[in-house]
């Protein structure tokens, strides 16, 4: 079972849903909204999707983003360790312009024989510290670890 903390945010397993949906229609199955979501839910290790849906509401309470925080996560895939240099609220929704100023920098280029190091970047992520773009592999941009 994935643990809560570990869990996508709930619009990135809705989003699953409704793609899971979309592949299965292009091969002549169809399944209902409800039905994609119990088989999110049950991907995920859970017993359906109320229970799904219970376990991310108990998720622990994140401390607030502030200025000089340190955090650390992965960026592009790759591990950082880094401060909080701006924050800027993006409205209501909750989710935040961020500028981190990374300790080392960060090779965000996977190929042996080129490199492309940043040591500072901005992203907009959401309460999970999750930015919404994703790399080619499902991953997102930037993954702040949950912060104590």
């Amino acid at each position: 079972m994935t643990t809560p903390i570990t869990l996508p945010p709930l619009s990135d397993l809705k989003t699953e849903a409704r793609q899971l949906r979309q592949d299965l229609a292009a091969f002549g199955t169809t399944i209902s909204h409800g039905q994609s979501l119990e088989r999110i839910a049950n991907r995920h290790g859970y017993r359906d999707w109320n229970t799904l849906h219970a376990a991310l509401g108990n998720r622990p309470p994140r401390r607030p983003l502030a200025l000089g925080t340190k955090v650390r996560g992965h960026y592009l895939g790759q591990p950082f360790t880094g401060e909080l240099v701006a924050i800027q609220q993006m409205g209501p929704s909750g989710r935040v312009r961020i500028t981190v100023q990374f300790q080392e920098p960060v090779d965000v280029v996977t190929f042996d024989s080129f490199s492309a190091y940043r040591q500072r970047v901005s992203c907009i992520v959401d309460e999970t510290g999750r930015t919404t773009e994703k790399t080619s592999d499902g991953r997102p941009h930037m993954e702040l670890d949950p912060i104590a």
